[in-house]
């Protein structure tokens, strides 16, 4: 007969294993089952291992208690995958190999094992006995000498008391008629209570009655004997059931000077041997707290729910229990610990305080319900679970409710006021330290918290790209808030949310992930601040699992590509729960952050207050992001219109080749320029200048100087009557004006092959010659620059090119280039010149960068352009 169960499933991810054997060690350790924890944690291990990692599947696992041992399923979802088949000739098999040493384990330490196949599950399954305990010494001290032993009468007497559930004496033995002076046939039938003298502690309510209901105490107190005298006894209480299911406590009582005879090892307390009973009284006075907790406490707040939760299930014979502690606000309470119950599942799970009217809604007032089957959904933290009796009281410290412990079984009608009121006289016991615990714990988070902010804030602060930003949001909530995040973006006000990022702890499931959340309608994009459940991603997941178990004929067309392991583990990955954060910036929601859980997972209420604290940051950060986006996009639409769309081919076959370096970051066009267009057929013009410093201000006047020399040479002016009216358009900017250095000039290809060139340098670096022979000659002279004088006269020189020859022109940052006090200069660019006969425009263009970026190794501060043209041979 089954006398106990617990549950729990894991995900497909290597971590499921350690966390499956600490669940059948937390398990086995709660029932007392010691003796055999450590080879149903390594059996656990090795067939979790086969359905998680090797089978890649969630696996849930069953633990069954029963009189004569337990038995632990591992059952996966996956049965078409089937363990290796025992050959008639085994060759021999290497423990170190992992495929199949589960089942040589099984076979080695477990008293019985098998599998069993159903059309929706594998169940692996092993079973060990509990071991007969040999008669012998469980625990030892040290060998002492004579002197130092404990000392007695000549005989010692061990009075064994029992009684019945409602504290009355059952049985008497000789030794305590011997002790008390009471015959048994004087006391059966009596009260306890009648015969104890119970040394009340101030400021509790501890009495013998309640150390009675207790799973085990030991203590002493006092018992009148027949003259009326006070025996000082030291007495050990052990809770029992009989073989009709009727508690009862034995208790074993010697004198107390005696106290060594029953005391336990861990309550030894130094003592003077001789002292008076008033001394012995003293001793006894132990904190209520540790009689129920033991000694010593937990120190952390896990540890202290947990042991709250076993030695209350304990008490009161359950077969599960749990507890629950309050959020901040006391709307809601959160599952921090269980026993007896899928944890996995349950933990953190939510209830509202008050969950009705009346007692048994509200978590407020201690309630018993005795059978749940008669009132569905009454406590849901139990649904499913087959609990029908439980009983429920709260935690309070100074009138505050803290949480809520309960204690529940499978049969129905075990519980009753009675045990209502030992649960809670254990709940008053242990509230204090729970809360003390929990605000540690606070304390602790916040700090984290804090922590995790600041460096949050320095990252998100660190960078104005938006795709970087998102990926930092992302990255920074998985895995530390979340196993899964999506970031959703709203472009405009009134458009659809786009996906536009998603992540996994897991990276090989993000792929799948995406496809998932791609076919479900994102959430609404809604300015309300904090988190709100979203269930489409779930509904979505064990949706799609269902028609994979079920292998309908009829599937949706884009579900073709998902093989059923792919499937159920994207359900998994999702199933659990999933909320929504609104990324609000001024005023206006950019977007929602979305957060997900595993199967059967929950989020903490502290872990949601983070979460939308770094929404906030986070939705700042990506709306600078796009602000900045949107600027840089423009500048640099505008600044391309600055430039030449494309150049012209020349007639003729002549080579050209522009390099062109804007300085500043984001900065696409400067204060240098360029320009070459097709005046009338067989004419082409040609420009490149400089606009007095750098950035937007000088990119306006290029604008306006590139744009007034194509409309006015095809108007048909000559070339210093072009540089002239466009020194006046640059005058009547008025204070926005800024000098400009120019030079501009008409390239006619001829029929002989050569190229006849007009130019006039207008304050610019001359353009430099590079003939075939490897010499290099300024092709103009210096005239003055644009913006400064009204009155311009200028002039323009023939040149003409022979066929081989190139003309360079430049920008004085390719001349003025600086490492140090050294330039590279009119002379350095010369010399690199020579060094280019026979090469192409191109190579050319090249060369000469290559050299000025070479010259120094810091960043070129001032803008750069380079105009080559060659005259084919």
């Amino acid at each position: 007969m089954i006398t106990a169960r617990a549950a729990a499933t894991f995900e497909p991810v290597g971590r499921s294993v350690a966390t499956a054997r600490g669940f059948v060690r937390d398990t086995l350790q709660g029932w007392g089952l010691a003796d055999i924890v450590d080879d149903a944690v390594v059996l656990t291990s090795e067939l979790v291992t086969n359905a998680v990692v090797h089978a890649g599947t969630a696996a849930e696992v069953l633990c069954l208690r029963d009189e004569d041992g337990v038995r632990i399923e591992i059952i996966d979802r996956y049965p078409e995958r089937e363990l290796p088949l025992q050959e008639h000739n085994p060759q021999p098999v290497s423990p170190d190999r992992e495929g199949g040493r589960g089942l040589l384990l099984c076979s080695a330490l477990a008293t019985r094992w098998g599998v069993d196949y159903t059309a929706a599950d594998k169940r692996v399954w092993f079973r060990l006995d509990l071991p007969e305990r040999p008669v012998g010494t469980r625990t030892a001290g040290p060998a002492l000498p004579d002197t130092a032993l404990p000392v007695t009468d000549t005989r010692v007497h061990v009075a064994v008391i029992q009684v019945d559930r409602s504290g009355s004496i059952s049985s008497w033995n000789e030794d305590a008629a011997d002790l008390f002076d009471y015959p048994a046939e004087q006391v059966v039938g009596k009260p306890l209570t009648d015969l104890a003298a119970w040394p009340h502690t101030p400021g509790t309510g501890t009495g013998v009655a309640e150390a009675l209901r207790l799973s085990r105490w030991e203590g002493s107190y006092g018992m009148r004997g027949a003259d009326g005298r006070t025996i000082p006894v030291y007495a050990s209480h052990l809770r029992v059931r009989d073989s009709d299911g009727e508690p009862s406590t034995v208790c074993l009582l010697v004198r107390e000077h005696e106290r060594a005879v029953l005391q336990s090892p861990p309550r030894v307390h130094s003592h003077d041997n001789t002292g008076s009973a008033g001394d012995s009284q003293e001793q006894s006075s132990s904190d209520p707290f540790e009689v129920f907790i033991g000694s010593p406490a937990p120190d952390d707040l896990d540890g202290l729910l947990q042991r709250t939760v076993e030695r209350a299930r304990d008490m009161l014979d359950g077969d599960a229990a749990y507890l629950l502690l309050a959020t901040d606000d006391e709307t809601e309470l959160e599952v921090r610990a269980s026993t007896g119950l899928p944890s996995a599942r349950q933990r953190f799970a939510r209830v509202p305080v008050e969950a009705g009217s009346g007692r048994y809604g509200s978590a407020r007032m201690p309630s018993v319900h005795e059978d749940l089957t008669v009132v569905p959904g009454a406590v849901p933290l139990l649904a499913g679970t087959g609990m029908r009796s439980v009983v429920t009281v709260p935690l309070k410290v100074e009138g505050r409710l803290t949480g809520s412990l309960g204690v529940a079984t499978e049969a129905p009608g075990r519980y009753t006021n009675e045990e209502a009121l030992r649960l809670q006289f254990a709940a008053d016991r242990i509230a204090l330290a729970v809360e003390r615990a929990r605000l540690t714990e606070l304390e602790r988070l916040r700090r984290g918290s804090l922590s995790f902010l600041v460096e949050a804030s320095d990252l998100l602060a660190g960078t104005l790209d938006r795709d970087q930003t998102l990926a930092l949001m992302a990255q920074m909530t998985v895995p530390t808030l979340a196993t899964w995040c999506a970031v959703y973006t709203v472009a405009d006000q009134g458009s659809d949310p786009k996906l536009s990022y998603v992540l996994h702890e897991d990276e090989d499931r993000i792929d799948n992930l995406k496809a998932l959340l791609a076919k479900v309608s994102p959430p609404e994009p809604v300015p309300t601040p904090g988190a709100r459940m979203w269930t489409a991603p779930t509904d979505a997941a064990h949706s799609a699992a269902l028609r994979t178990s079920l292998r309908s004929v009829v599937m949706n067309e884009e579900d073709h590509h998902l093989s059923p392991g792919t499937t159920l583990a994207t359900a998994a990955a999702v199933g659990g729960e999933t909320v929504v954060l609104p990324l609000v910036a001024r005023n206006r929601v950019i977007g929602m952050l979305t957060l997900g859980k595993p199967t059967d997972e929950r989020f903490r209420q502290e872990i949601l207050e983070l979460a939308e604290d770094l929404s906030r940051r986070a939705a700042l950060a990506l709306d600078n992001a796009r602000l900045y986006s949107e600027r840089t996009a423009i500048s640099q639409s505008l600044q391309r219109s600055l430039l030449p769309p494309e150049l012209p081919d020349i007639t003729g076959g002549v080579e050209r080749e522009v390099i062109y370096r804007a300085a500043g970051e984001g900065n696409e066009v400067g204060g240098d320029f360029y320009d070459l267009f097709e005046i009338s057929e067989g004419t082409y013009g040609f420009a490149i200048g400089d606009v007095c410093g750098t950035g937007p201000e000088a990119a306006a006047v290029t604008g306006l100087a590139r744009h007034a020399l194509r409309l006015l040479a095809r108007e048909g002016l000559s070339g210093p009557e072009v540089l002239e009216r466009l020194n006046t358009a640059i005058l009547d900017e008025g204070a926005r004006s800024r000098f400009l250095t120019l030079l501009y000039g008409e390239m006619r290809p001829q029929d002989n092959g050569s190229v006849e060139l007009k130019v006039v340098c207008a304050g610019h670096p001359l353009p430099l010659r590079l003939r075939q022979d490897g010499s290099v000659e300024p092709a103009a002279d210096p005239q003055p620059l644009l913006g400064v004088m009204e009155d311009l006269e200028l002039y323009e020189q023939t040149v003409s090119l022979d066929p081989g020859d190139v003309l360079l022109c430049v920008t004085d940052g390719v001349t003025e280039r600086r490492e140090g006090t050294r330039m590279l200069g009119d002379d350095g660019l010369a010399d690199v010149l020579t060094s280019c006969t026979g090469l192409t425009a191109g190579a050319v263009a090249a060369r000469i960068m290559r050299a000025v970026e070479r010259f120094a190794n810091d960043a070129p501060s001032d803008d750069m352009a380079i105009l080559a043209m060659r005259v084919p041979e």
